[in-house]
């Protein structure tokens, strides 16, 4: 199996580059984001690469390092994504973006991901998010907490003070967190505003 490739780029194709390697021209596919980062043809490069063998082919998809390969192998774990959903969703998120996604369970921002529908996208963030956190830079105290507001059943004055963070541009989990760990501090009886001034403490950290 191919693990790594470093050669000179050649050509590229909607999806694709050619890389030579010693006189030998390998087509490999590789997400938006990773082929606007290559450099120009006749210029040196490096890809990590994974290798998919099949009855009729054999396919080469290449990253810009182990972490996105990685998540490359992650991504079709989930029931419904494969080769091409799981570079769809690189070519929309970095990894560290769809690492932090996952870990706040922040199924919006994969969602974004053409192709990626709202069910997909619930999918990768609950089949994923135990291994997330692993990859993520978000503070695994804000990835527990992410998940303990159940706004449905959470009292008006903790639901106000979410929606009031969102609308001042902070995302959802990020919102929901910090209203869950000021609603603890500040005890059940917390007014909206009271909330919103904790949860903004909290952000602040």
């Amino acid at each position: 199996m191919i693990g790594k490739l470093k050669g000179l780029i050649d050509s590229y194709g909607e999806d694709y580059v050619i890389l030579d390697v010693q006189g030998v021209g390998y087509q490999v596919f590789a997400s938006a984001r990773t082929l606007q980062a290559l450099p120009s043809p006749g210029e040196a490069a490096v890809l990590s690469i994974e290798t998919y063998v099949r009855e009729d082919q054999i396919k080469l998809f290449g990253f810009r390092s182990d972490v996105e390969r990685e998540w490359f192998r992650l991504l079709q774990t989930v029931q419904g994504v494969g080769a091409k959903v799981a570079l769809a969703v690189l070519s929309t998120l970095p990894p560290s973006d769809l690492a932090n996604a996952i870990a706040l369970r922040d199924k919006a921002a994969v969602s974004r991901t053409p192709g990626v529908g709202p069910k997909v996208a619930e999918r990768i963030v609950t089949e994923l998010k135990d291994k997330a956190p692993a990859f993520a830079s978000v503070d695994p105290a804000l990835v527990h907490l992410s998940g303990a507001v159940d706004e449905d059943r959470a009292p008006r004055p903790v639901t106000d003070a979410i929606s009031a963070l969102v609308n001042l541009g902070y995302g959802h989990p990020q919102a929901a967190a910090a209203i869950a760990s000021a609603a603890r501090s500040a005890g059940d009886k917390a007014e909206t505003a009271q909330l919103i001034r904790l949860g903004l403490k909290e952000l602040a950290k």
